[in-house]
């Protein structure tokens, strides 16, 4: 990872200035807008500089040209492995060195900032392709302090079944919202599920002492009810930012919402101090054992909890909705969640990555989307294949068309 004069040692361009830090010595959480992007043998790109402002982004080109690849680049700038959660040797460009990096000049409330991330190629089979994330050319240790500097929330294709799918994707949505506003969540959960495949694991072998699995099941019982604790709080505050949009935002063409988070020990919480909650969840553990050993699981805990969402004015779960209800559902929680960014937070919305977002959307709700967009103030960053369905927009925002991995501003 330290390979001298790599693609992943240029991930900085231009140094900015120092650290950011408020009059205490906390470093500040800063949400920004892109002002310039650079691809270096990243997916179909051997090299891409995008120069952009603070408006809307559109990005056109047939299925295939690269357009999404942007959109993946960008959400690289959170905690995890991207919108796609591809692994790291995927994000290198075929037929390149194995080396890929992506780096972007943003511009914030602080002055400027600069944030790069990459990977250089394997030494040898079988060793793991490893993430260097740099902060103003400073190394920095691991994705998570990536949550610190940038707020992104993203809409996929993938995520118009989100509804129907398994709650596994659901969980996931949450969870992903929840950064934005803690960035040490992720690390926290990472910490729940280590403890329960170590449950899991342990249940398998033979002659396992119960004082062994006692204090391993304290753990998950401490991590869990907090995990399970912060999903509750995040659920209650976007529902009461989804009840304001619905009073600000009474013509939208998005419908607001009722959701909720279903779970054991979601449930115990809303009647439980947490203490008792953990203690709660330990016996039911405890109890478990030989159910979960035969399983090969753990069956019990906020890992097998589900949001809940349904078509409020209607009162039908999203999941019997029409696609095109449950696309506008969907696109509703995304911009109340980016008002509670605001509200939350000192350096307004998060950064939006649309990807091909204008897909079971009429006219009507493609125009009301734009509008909202622009009085949010929030980048948003949106793909297509049809120049006409942005049409509105037109004057308003940065239009981009993409062939075979080719970048030509139009206008």
């Amino acid at each position: 990872m330290q390979k001298a004069n790599g693609i992943v040692d240029d991930i900085g361009v231009d140094p900015a200035s120092g650290k950011m830090e408020d009059a205490g010595g906390r470093q500040k959480r800063a949400r920004a807008s892109i002002n310039r992007l650079t691809l270096t043998e990243f997916r179909n790109y051997s090299s891409l500089i995008l120069d952009t402002g603070p408006e809307p982004i559109i990005l056109l080109g047939d299925n295939g040209a690269g357009k999404t690849n942007i959109l993946e680049a960008l959400s690289l700038f959170s905690p995890g492995q991207g919108m796609r959660r591809s692994p790291y040797t995927e994000l290198a460009r075929i037929g390149g060195s194995g080396q890929w990096a992506v780096s972007a000049h943003f511009q914030n409330e602080n002055g400027p900032l600069e944030i790069g991330t990459g990977a250089q190629a394997p030494n040898g089979a079988g060793e793991r392709q490893g993430r260097v994330v740099r902060i103003n050319r400073e190394p920095m240790r691991g994705t998570n302090v990536l949550g610190e500097f940038v707020e992104l929330v993203w809409l996929t294709p993938s995520m118009d079944r989100l509804f129907t799918g398994p709650a596994s994707d659901r969980r996931r949505f949450l969870d992903r919202l929840i950064i934005c506003f803690d960035p040490g969540y992720r690390k926290r959960l990472g910490q729940f599920e280590r403890a329960l495949r170590q449950r899991n694991k342990l249940l398998e072998m033979e002659g396992t002492s119960s004082s062994q699995l006692n204090g391993l099941e304290l753990q998950v019982a401490e991590i869990g009810t907090g995990v399970a604790a912060t999903r509750l709080e995040t659920v209650s505050q976007l529902a009461a930012a989804i009840q304001t949009r619905r009073k600000t935002h009474a013509s939208s063409a998005f419908p607001w919402s009722e959701i909720e988070i279903d779970g054991l020990i979601e449930n115990w919480l809303k009647y439980m101090p947490a203490v008792e909650v953990e203690d709660g969840y330990c016996r039911t553990l405890r109890e478990g054992r030989e159910r979960d050993r035969a399983a090969k699981r753990t069956l019990a805990g906020p890992h097998r909890s589900d949001f809940l969402v349904t078509y409020g004015s209607k009162g039908l779960p999203a999941k019997v909705c029409s696609t095109g209800e449950q696309k506008a559902l969907l696109v509703n929680l995304v911009l109340a969640h980016a008002d509670l960014v605001s509200l939350m937070t000192d350096f307004g919305a998060p950064l939006l990555l649309l990807d091909e977002i204008a897909a079971h959307l009429d006219e009507t709700r493609r125009n009301s989307l734009f509008e909202e967009l622009l009085e949010l103030g929030s980048q948003a960053w949106m793909t297509g294949t049809d120049s006409s369905d942005f049409s509105s927009l037109e004057g308003r925002a940065q239009f981009y068309e993409i062939n075979e991995g080719i970048v030509t501003k139009i206008g």
